[in-house]
């Protein structure tokens, strides 16, 4: 099992510490994986649904500044050599599709192909009005981007009209990725499993420690994989990610339960660092890789 790390990307660490300088002490800590969450705008009170809690509220103060992912990922990229680099998740319908593919595409070959795209629906109704994109085709603009995204890294996209974009001919996308990128859906609805097991390379989960379902993993698992069988797509080729939520300064929790995620099926698990000055990201690190086992 691979064991990554939440690089943070919004709130007062990306000045005080550097999103650079974290990245490189996650990365010499032996973690595999760097990633960042994803915001453009955020409501000064948030309405919406939110599927990652049971009472569907996010409580998290609206005020909080994040700082675009693609530019935490480069900041990342620049500073470490060797871990993968990640989104969890991108709000893929709320970008150009040919803007974003050049910037994946520039950052996979800068970073010499390290980049793997965690690509999600959003549930955020209010970001999608403030940047005018109907929230009710956040799903077909999905599938459709990913579609575009794939195609543009061929370097020549061919011309096609989409029910939602339209490209047009004679295009040249360079430069080309160093290789396929790994694009990974996020969510936990059925919508979501079947997407993640028909269109993409993983599924990228994610719970709260405090509320761990390892059932749930396992069911999801299961649909992303009986999605990939049914789209003639082999199984064992689509990964599950978890992202796990309120997990700083719990490693010896999260190493304790590692052996039930592996036995679920999660293949990478993905941990917040504890960051205050007591914190040993470290230590962590070695805990958590020491119950991963080999």
């Amino acid at each position: 099992m691979r064991i990554g790390a939440k690089v943070p990307s919004s709130g007062p660490l990306p000045v005080e510490r550097g999103i650079g300088a974290m990245a490189r002490t996650l990365e010499d800590a032996g973690f595999a994986s760097l990633w960042v969450s994803d915001h453009v705008v955020l409501p000064g009170t948030i309405r919406s649904h939110y599927p990652f809690t049971a009472d569907g509220r996010a409580t998290w103060d609206t005020h909080t500044p994040y700082f675009d992912a693609l530019v935490a990922l480069t900041l990342a990229a620049a500073a470490t050599r060797r871990a993968s680099l990640g989104t969890a998740v991108l709000v893929l319908p709320l970008r150009a599709p040919l803007v974003l593919a050049k910037q994946a595409a520039s950052l996979d070959v800068l970073s010499g192909g390290r980049l793997r795209l965690g690509v999600g629906a959003g549930w955020l109704r209010e970001e999608f009005h403030a940047l005018g994109v109907p929230f009710g085709q956040r799903g077909a603009r999905l599938e459709e981007w990913i579609a575009i995204l794939r195609d543009c890294w061929t370097g020549a996209p061919a011309a096609r009209r989409y029910e939602h974009y339209e490209v047009p001919e004679d295009v040249l996308c360079l430069p080309r990725p160093a290789g396929p990128v790994p694009l990974l859906v996020g969510g936990h609805s059925p919508v979501a499993l079947g997407r993640a097991g028909r269109l993409a390379e993983g599924w990228l989960a994610q719970q709260s420690l405090d509320a761990l379902d390892v059932a749930e993993l396992a069911a999801g698992r299961e649909a992303v994989h009986h999605a990939a069988a049914g789209a003639g797509r082999q199984p064992a080729a689509t990964s599950v990610v978890l992202r796990l939520v309120d997990s700083a300064g719990r490693s010896d929790e999260v190493a304790r339960r590692l052996p039930e995620l592996a036995a679920a099926g999660v293949d990478e698990v993905v941990v917040d660092v504890d960051w205050a000055d007591d914190g040993d990201p470290g230590r962590a690190a070695a805990r958590l890789l020491e119950a991963a086992g080999p």
